[in-house]
């Protein structure tokens, strides 16, 4: 047996890592948010107004705390690592991290729900353990263009972190704060807000109103055309009896001056 194949057969014989108990719980609270309407992107098309779920799982150990927060879109499937953000604190080493490691990848992008998930997560970390240090990391590399990447720095310095290129290295970015009080905890509201019930109830009777209210307008203006078209109906058998009686007239005219 070669190395390489005995390599094979020891990495199949170990055991995979044991996932961790918080991994599949699913979501226990829900959240409507509200994406303005927003100026047509020439790179990512129209952004119309847009209603989109927050979910969110919290759960706490004398070891750590997860605020896991994930963005639903209605009638779309979501793919297992987008549109999710993570926040683990440990309390054992007094540290915060924010995940997952590949990066947050949201859809719709460029709507401010990136800022929105982040200042959440850095509000509940704020109300316990805002002397806590927040664990920084390495941002991903495949940006897929230079605007996207100004705006993703942009995002993070906005919510408190801080962004290194070292000289060395300058296309391996990382990303950090000093402490989890340096986060802000503030977004754009005008282009997210967050829908309560009560205020999605009044804006489904709002709603419901204006349909009643257009369906009535539709009927009138439909009982118009109707009325119109009887009118123009009987005003053509109108034209059509007085142009066949002005025949009658002027050949009666003729067979008369002929005589």
């Amino acid at each position: 047996m070669t190395d390489s194949e005995t390599t094979q057969s020891t990495e199949k014989d170990q055991p995979a890592a044991p996932k961790h108990p918080w991994t599949e719980l699913k979501p226990d609270r829900f959240r409507l948010l509200r994406l303005a309407p927003l100026p047509t992107e020439r790179d990512g098309g129209a952004r119309p107004l847009r209603f989109v779920e927050l979910a969110q799982l919290e759960r706490h150990t004398p070891e750590q705390s997860l605020l896991r927060m994930f963005i639903n879109i209605p009638g779309q499937v979501r793919a297992r690592k987008h549109n999710v953000l993570e926040v683990w604190a440990d309390h054992r080493s007094k540290e915060l991290r924010f995940a997952p490691d590949s990066g947050l990848q949201l859809d719709p992008a460029n709507r401010g729900v990136g800022r929105f998930l982040l200042a959440q997560g850095a509000a509940w970390a704020q109300k316990r353990w805002s002397h806590y240090l927040v664990e920084g990391g390495a941002l991903p590399k495949d940006v897929a263009s230079e605007d996207q990447r100004l705006r993703r720095d942009h995002c993070l310095r906005t919510q408190g972190f801080d962004i290194d290129y070292p000289q060395a290295t300058p296309l391996k970015p990382t990303y950090g704060a000093p402490r989890v009080s340096a986060l802000r905890a503030d977004w754009n509201s005008e282009k997210v807000q967050v829908v309560e019930l009560q205020e999605a109830a009044a804006m489904l009777e709002q709603a419901d109103r204006n349909l009643q209210a257009q369906e009535n307008q539709i009927r009138e203006l439909q009982e118009r055309i109707a009325r119109f078209r009887r009118e123009d109906g009987a005003l053509r058998f109108t034209i059509v009896c007085l142009i066949a009686l002005a025949l009658f007239q002027a050949g009666l005219l003729i067979w008369m001056a002929t005589r």
